[in-house]
């Protein structure tokens, strides 16, 4: 089988009569057939073929098999963002009076989904503490459909052990939810550990330049044809054009992860021993506390590295403020190093107990360590660590 490089450069569409090198975009609403029989036997899905850019695309075609080849899934559906493939991967599969047992380390509109959204439909959650894995199972319930977890976490980097829990969702025959976000599939397979879903907001490091939204959720055909009903009938689908975009961008999504994980393991070393820092957390260093369930089931440390700055909210955010090369914007994974207050930021919706409970706490900074040179990256860290300092 060839590499994952190779896949994600190579395995591209038919080519045209045209003979591009390259995939073409396709946008068009609609496509035309031949005659009566084969419009109604595309309709029947008794034969493949394209119908309207809501149901497939060609764009969005290719981005999903490509995407299917590099996580190891049977099938998969594009979305129009990350969070309309957790939601589709939610609202296809569960129904009123199900059960979600949720790490209680997940993003703040993931949270939001679960606690604001899904109890209108009846559908309960309960938070299951990622570092207190002996108490998962006493937390599943009769109705219990489905496990969710980011690992690593956002934006803590807790890690969770994949082999473990998808020996557990077997056993009690539950769906194995897994966002892989931080990861992508060059650093980890939740698949192969036994996740029967995957989702990614492309959004982040399949694009990894900050040009376009778009989603996935990957896994098992006989759940991803129930998520493609459910998608293409509610319209969160992803368009043509960013699907084409997120295409191109997986043949340099290994090259990049490299040296974003790269970056990201120097700074955190040198961040571990900053005067000014009490604690940083990074899937490889040796004080991570899952440092070696890390190193079993990831390839590499990813590109996030979050840390607790001495002084709390006041310090974190003249640290902020007095960064002058790092993007302060609503966005990971870009080739641009950004940094983000997730107390007041992307998890500002949680009261303050939640953000407690799950390490969020008021100083903490993530930084999206990004492509420029790491020496550069670092003056601009250390050069706002002194200025937060200074009276």
């Amino acid at each position: 089988m060839k590499k994952f490089e190779t896949i994600a450069i190579r395995s591209e569409m038919d080519k045209s009569q045209n003979r591009e090198h390259s995939a073409p975009l396709y946008l068009t609403s609609s496509f035309t057939f031949d005659d009566a029989e084969q419009m109604r036997s595309t309709f029947a899905d008794e034969i493949e073929g394209n119908v309207y850019s809501r149901f497939t695309n060609p764009n969005a075609t290719e981005f999903e098999n490509k995407m299917c080849l590099l996580e190891g899934a049977e099938a998969a559906f594009a979305t129009a963002s990350g969070m309309s493939a957790i939601f589709a991967s939610f609202m296809a599969l569960l129904k009123s009076g199900d059960h979600i047992l949720a790490a209680s380390s997940i993003f703040g509109s993931t949270h939001t989904v679960l606690s604001k959204f899904l109890p209108k439909w009846g559908i309960e959650h309960t938070y299951a503490d990622i570092n207190k894995p002996e108490t998962w199972e006493a937390l599943i319930q009769k109705n219990t459909k489905m496990i969710f977890v980011e690992t690593p976490s956002n934006p803590g980097l807790d890690i969770i052990d994949l082999d473990w829990l998808g020996t557990l969702a077997n056993k009690h025959n539950i769906i194995l939810n897994v966002d892989n976000c931080f990861a992508t599939p060059f650093i980890q397979r939740p698949i192969e550990f036994g996740a029967h879903l995957v989702t990614h907001s492309a959004t982040k490091y399949i694009d990894g330049q900050g040009r376009v939204l778009g989603g996935v959720v990957l896994g098992k055909k006989e759940l991803i044809k129930e998520i493609q009903t459910f998608c293409r009938s509610t319209g969160p689908s992803i368009s043509p054009f960013n699907a084409w975009v997120l295409s191109k961008s997986l043949e340099t999504l290994a090259i990049r992860m490299e040296r974003h994980s790269q970056s990201a393991l120097k700074l955190a070393g040198l961040l571990e021993n900053h005067p000014e820092i009490l604690q940083v957390r990074y899937p490889f260093l040796l004080s991570h506390p899952q440092f070696e369930i890390a190193k079993k089931q990831m390839s590499m440390g990813g590109g996030i590295v979050s840390f607790e700055i001495k002084g709390g909210i006041n310090q974190g955010r003249k640290f902020l403020d007095a960064l002058q090369m790092c993007s302060l914007t609503a966005n990971l994974g870009d080739t641009r190093t950004i940094v983000t207050h997730p107390a007041s930021t992307t998890h500002s919706k949680l009261t303050e107990e939640e953000r407690i409970a799950v390490g969020i706490t008021p100083g903490l900074v993530r930084i999206s360590v990004g492509l420029e040179n790491i020496i550069d990256i670092v003056a601009d860290i250390e050069q706002a660590i002194k200025k937060s300092t200074e009276i």
